[in-house]
This record gives structure tokens, sequence and C-alpha cells, in this order.
């Protein structure tokens, strides 16, 4: 009896140990709660998508985002693109690290071509600006480089490695527009593109200057042969030389001499001077004069003498 109740007990230690693994494997069979962590994994790579999505893309505005500089000093860069018709940004993974020296070193030679035509340069990473600055000194950078630890610019530029670090690249804006936008390259591909894309730029900037001011000429040509060009007008616009043809209403009147006083210098002085007697008032002693002396005396005048008689008459008809 002693064994069988024995044997009792083991039995139903046996069951309870039979039923044990089925409470145990009861919690894996519900997979609400994974399945929920799932969903949240699902939601989680929804954002991460919709953070993605807004990396910058070629058209877009360059992002009004300020950071510190390697003084600390801020750098907001939508300022910087209003001041600059190009601005320059590449990115680097660490400071002082020799593929980044190279980087920097390479944006500081070609720094003078760049500033010269009106392109702003910045370097950027992940950098405290005392790193920064050390960074700058050593390889006598001119320019800025910005920090951005929390990779605020780097994200959004699309330079964010993950799950850490900073890919190496560069960015060109002209006239705040992203135009150029290069993501995990060399450090001389960065530095021989960046400067390779402004060269080309201007260029096609000269060019669409030239054909402005070539059709400008054209025009102006055009203008010029069907006499609308004010510099051609025609010579009453012109103001009268002193003692030319000069009028009080500021007209141009060519000087021309009459052909009947031009022919005999002595008949020309005779008119002259008639003229200006009868404009002085001495007209009616002269005719008077004149009446006398060419009294009974019509056969026998000379054609001077007759050019001066009428000379008279015709002074006479003027006034």
């Amino acid at each position: 009896m002693t064994e069988l109740r024995r044997s009792a007990r083991v039995a139903s230690r046996s069951s309870t140990t039979q039923e044990e693994p089925a409470t145990v494997t009861q919690p894996p069979v519900k997979k609400a709660k994974v399945e929920s962590n799932g969903n949240e994994k699902t939601n989680a790579s929804a954002a991460d998508y919709s953070e993605d999505s807004s990396e910058i893309q070629i058209g877009d505005n360059i992002p009004d985002i300020t950071l510190l500089n390697q003084d600390n000093k801020e750098v907001n860069l939508s300022s910087v693109a209003a001041d600059h018709k190009y601005v320059v940004i590449f990115a680097y993974p660490k400071a002082s690290t020799p593929g980044c020296t190279r980087q920097v070193c390479g944006f500081q030679k070609n720094y003078k071509f760049l500033h010269d035509n009106n392109v702003a340069v910045f370097g950027l990473s992940a950098d405290e600006p005392k790193a920064q600055k050390s960074f700058q000194t050593k390889q006598g950078a001119e320019y800025d480089l910005l920090s951005d630890p929390k990779k605020e610019l780097i994200g959004v530029l699309g330079a964010k490695k993950q799950p850490t670090g900073t890919k190496r690249s560069h960015w060109i804006f002209k006239d705040g527009a992203l135009v150029v936008k290069k993501i995990q390259i060399s450090p001389e591909q960065s530095i021989d593109g960046a400067k390779e894309e402004i060269e080309k730029y201007i260029a096609e900037e000269g060019e669409e200057n030239g054909s402005k001011e070539d059709g400008a000429s054209a025009e102006k040509d055009t203008k010029t042969a069907n006499g609308q060009d004010s510099d051609a007008g025609d010579a009453a616009t012109l103001k009268p030389e002193a003692g030319v043809g000069a009028q009080e209403n500021g007209g141009y009147e060519e000087d021309v001499e009459d052909d009947a006083t031009s022919k005999d210098p002595i008949v020309s002085d005779a008119v002259k001077d008639v003229e200006n007697k009868a404009a002085t008032g001495e007209y009616d002693n002269l005719k008077k004069e004149a009446a006398a002396e060419t009294e009974g005396a019509d056969s026998a005048k000379g054609p001077v003498d007759q050019v001066v008689e009428d000379a008279i008459k015709d002074a006479e008809e003027k006034i």
C-alpha cells in the first residue's frame, strides 16, 4: 500500500511536471506582444522613411539652419546664400584624419579661385568647434569649418551614415538652390569635382551674358538701320551752334546765302547797306536821296544803279 501511495504521488508529480511545459509554452503562443512590437518597428521604419524623404534634393533651397563654426560663432546658411552667388559645402568624417586632411587642404588650394568667383566655402563634420579650430589652424584653412555634432545639417544633406558616421560628400548651391549633390566620394573627387562644376556654371553664365549682349547689339543695329537710334537723330534735335543759323526756338538751320547777293560783291554790299539803314530809321532819308539822284536819269542807269533801286524797292516791300 505504501508503494502504491508513493506511486500515486509520483504519478501526481509526473502529471504536474507534464502540465508545466504547457504552461511555459503558452506565453510564446500568445504572440500579441511580439506582433505589437513588430508593428512598432514598422512604424519606426516609416518614420525613418519619412526622415529620408525630407533629405534635400536638386532644386531645393539651402536649409535654413544655423551652426557654430570653429570660433563658436553662428553661421546661418540662408544668410550666406543671400550674399553669395554660389555656396559649396563639403562633409568629412572626422577632423585631423588623413583623408579629411587631404580634402581640407585641397579646398584650401582652390580657395582663391572660389573666393574670387563669389563662392562661399564651408567644411562640415560632427566634430566640436574646438576640434574644428585645431584642424583649421594646422592646415591653414581660410574658410569656416562648421560643427554639427547632432548631425542636423549632415542628415538633411543626406550624408548621415548608419549607424554612426558621416559620408564624405559635397554640395553646390547656386542662387540659394541645390544644383550639385555628390554623396560618398573620395577626397580627390570632392576637391576636383567641386572646382570643375563651379567652372562649368561660370562658363555657362558667361555664355548667357554674351548672348544677351549680342541680342542687345543686334537690336541697336536694327534701330540704327531704321533711323530709330537716339544717336542718329535728325538735325532738328541738334543744338544750334553759335553764329550758324541759330534761332530762338532752338532749332537747327543751315546758313545759306541768297543767290542774288552772292553774284556780285558790290551789289551785295549795297543791298546790305540799304537794309541796315532801313532797319535803323534812316530809310526815309535814303529814299529821298536815291530819288533825287535817279531823277531824270532813268535812261542813263547802269547795272549797279538798277540793282540798288531794285534793292530799295525790295526793302520797302519788306517794311
